[in-house]
This record gives C-alpha cells, structure tokens and sequence, in this order.
C-alpha cells in the first residue's frame, strides 16, 4: 500500500503500522462510500477529539447548542450499544434510535451551513 503524503508521518510510527497497513486501507476504503450523515459523524467525533479541526463544523456546534446535546445524547446511545472505544469505528454500534439522531445531526448542519454561507 502506498501512503498519501508518508512524508508527513514519522518513519517510527510508518514503522509500527506496516503490519496493520492492509486494515489500515480497508477502514478508509470503508469510508468512501459512506453516506452523508456518517461522514458529517465521523467528522464530528474527529473534531471533539481533537483529531481534525474543522472551523465550520466547531462554529456549528458552538453556536447551536441542541444540536451539541443531540450530539452527546447520540454517542450516549452507542456506548450504550457497546461502543467504548473512540479508536473504534462507531458504525457498527448504530441502531435505530442513534440512527435517528444521526439524520437530525446531519439535517441541522446542512441546515446551518445553508444559512452561513
């Protein structure tokens, strides 16, 4: 497998991943084709643990407070349904009721985005 931009990552931790660089492509490769609402998600759970910074997503949940608690209520259910890893893909923990609240996340940032632009 051949890693965008390798040069940014340390040659130790290249190191330590090449064993696990064949699952490594597989869970981006599962993102892909993901839908919207898992995306927008993912990058919710990516900013609030201050893996990726995304200022419009941030200006988003600061500034609507339901939509923050809709968000903490949403990881909420999946640590209820098993989820107690952040290291661990979330979707496999979904079930209906946090699949609701994914699409009402998902809704009001399209809808604030729309509004902010």
């Amino acid at each position: 497998m051949s890693l965008k931009n390798a040069k940014l990552v340390p040659e130790e931790v290249l190191k330590a991943a090449d064993p696990i660089f064949p699952q490594i492509e597989e869970w981006f490769k599962s993102w892909e084709e993901a839908s919207a609402p898992d995306k927008t998600l993912m990058k919710m759970v990516h900013q609030a643990c201050g893996w990726q910074h995304n200022p419009k997503l941030n200006e988003w949940i600061c500034a609507d407070v339901d939509s923050l608690m809709l968000f903490m209520e949403w990881q909420e259910t999946l640590a209820k349904n098993g989820w107690n890893d952040i290291y661990t893909d979330y979707r496999q923990f979904e079930n209906e009721a946090s699949n609701v609240m994914k699409k009402k996340l998902y809704e009001s940032a399209v809808l604030y985005a729309n509004q902010n632009k």
